[in-house]
């Protein structure tokens, strides 16, 4: 089991920065394949970004693409979104999840384990 909380959510001017964090419980943190997703108002969630358990590779979704960067910190249990160029689009809740597994988890389905979201919100 893992329990992960989100942080670093909150209000912004489109072209500014947020950084959001998310703090995973459990002894097994890097045998995880982490994930950061969004869902608009009347949309369905979608993929942020990707990272495998070894932080070795990540991916994008084209939208973010150069602007949002993923990382994390095994020894700490987190795993983070930076979040530059922010746009009124970008406003969603965001959330971690967690993939059971050693690969780079690209889908909503490959995700065992979900946060609680955290808000995100760029005016213009």
């Amino acid at each position: 089991q893992v329990q992960l909380v989100e942080s670093g959510g909150g209000l912004v001017q489109a072209g500014g920065s947020l950084r959001l964090s998310c703090a995973a419980s459990g002894r097994t943190f890097s045998s995880y394949g982490m994930g950061w997703f969004r869902q608009a108002p009347g949309k369905e969630r979608e993929i942020v970004a990707a990272i495998t358990w070894s932080g070795g590779n990540a991916y994008y979704a084209d939208s973010v693409k150069g602007r949002f960067t993923i990382s994390r910190d095994n020894a700490k249990n987190t795993v983070a979104l930076q979040m530059n160029s922010l746009k009124p689009e970008d406003t969603a809740v965001y959330y971690c999840a967690a993939a059971v597994g050693f690969y780079l988890y690209t889908s909503f389905q490959g995700y065992n384990y979900w946060g609680q979201g955290t808000q995100v919100t760029v005016s213009s």
